[in-house]
């Protein structure tokens, strides 16, 4: 029995080396040691920040139709043209409302010529009215040295009035021809404002992001013809859960990444929506972006909502390694590297955020050299 336990002894002995489990114990434990740097699983205090997904959209965007119902004569823009303010977009048909303006013009025409007229006929009455009372009153001289009978005083008296009342109707006929006037002229502008109707510009600079009209197409009032879009005036709207209301502020500085342009950028809240979607339990928060090229509505963002600080356990990124979607590390226990797979957070230049695997103080491979395996005896080095 004294002879059985010796071996076994010794075998134990030469399975508790840093290559215990390699096939040739006593070949690992005298290879020598690979020298490696050191590194340490640290806490810092990173701030916290809520995340909320949202799209970019312009802060300034119209959708053009037309105010009356006319056939659409020229289309002058495609998706994606560049148009200035005034610049004509959209030519209807107006033919009809062309003939309703020279009617209107035609009979302002008219009006005049009969204002010409009207204006010899005051002019006329009132040189009769001159007249018969200038003999009125040498008649009533005569009349008051009784040089003329009551008979003649009377006649000139009714002259006078008659040659008051002429006059009186000749300016009240250009009275109504000057009410005519302003009627006539009242109907042309607004016939030229309905033909105006038919010519749509852009009311600003910017870019045609929709078009749902065709030369030949019926354009009927309210129907959506253009949508134009104010190029540099973007805002990322922001879905934000309810429960983080009391986080965010108008005015109130985030950070926003835009995956699609590689960017990452500091911005301003603008708009808190009031209203909470019942589907969601978010609100919407509104922020205004700066100008940046290639800028699109539509286009995927995040925003970092600052809500304090966190305490977190952090490795330098060179003691990392990943294999597909697994993270791992070299935890130095005993003079040996050992593999440890761990989970980890937010990524900095400097750090990385570690969820699992390690504790606060554990010494790490950092950098890991190349070839380093699981087992590998170790001798750090400064």
């Amino acid at each position: 029995m004294r002879f059985i336990l010796i071996p076994l002894i010794v075998s134990v002995a030469m399975l508790s080396a840093c290559g215990g489990s390699e096939p040739h114990p006593k070949a690992a434990s005298s290879a020598p040691a690979v020298a490696v740097q050191m590194a340490t699983v640290s806490t810092q205090q990173w701030p916290d920040v809520y995340e909320a997904t949202g799209t970019v959209r312009a802060r300034m965007a119209t959708v053009l139709s037309s105010k009356l119902m006319a056939y659409v004569r020229q289309v002058a823009v495609q998706v994606g043209d560049r148009v200035h303010d005034g610049q004509l977009l959209i030519t209807l048909d107006a033919q009809d409302l062309d003939t309703k303006v020279s009617a209107a013009e035609a009979a302002e025409a008219e009006v005049m010529s009969a204002i010409l007229e009207a204006d010899n006929g005051v002019a006329g009455a009132k040189a009769n009215l001159d007249l018969a009372q200038s003999t009125f009153k040498r008649m009533e001289e005569l009349a008051s040295k009784k040089s003329i009978s009551n008979q003649e005083f009377d006649e000139a008296s009714a002259r006078v009035k008659s040659a008051q009342a002429a006059y009186e109707m000749a300016r009240a006929k250009r009275a109504e021809l000057d009410s005519k006037r302003a009627s006539v002229q009242q109907e042309i502008r607004g016939a030229k404002i309905m033909r105006d109707y038919t010519r749509i510009s852009a009311p600003f600079s910017g870019v045609v992001t929709a078009k749902s009209v065709e030369p030949g197409n019926l354009a009927a009032p309210g129907a959506p013809l253009l949508t134009i879009e104010k190029e540099g005036a973007y805002r990322l709207e922001a879905s934000v859960d309810e429960s983080r209301l009391p986080f965010v502020k108008a005015g109130q500085a985030v950070d926003v990444a835009l995956e699609s342009l590689d960017r990452r950028f500091t911005a301003r809240v603008s708009e808190i929506v009031p209203s909470v979607e019942a589907a969601s339990r978010a609100y919407i928060v509104k922020i205004d972006l700066p100008a940046v090229p290639n800028l699109r509505s539509g286009m995927f963002g995040r925003a970092m909502f600052p809500l304090g600080s966190r305490k977190v356990a952090t490795i330098p990124p060179a003691a990392m390694l990943e294999h597909g979607q697994l993270q791992s590390v070299f935890v130095i226990e005993d003079g040996c590297a050992r593999t440890r797979l761990v989970t980890t957070g937010e990524r900095r230049q400097s750090a990385v955020e570690v969820l699992s695997g390690l504790s606060e103080g554990e010494k790490l491979v950092s950098p890991v050299p190349t070839g380093l395996t699981d087992g590998t005896r170790v001798e750090v080095r400064q």
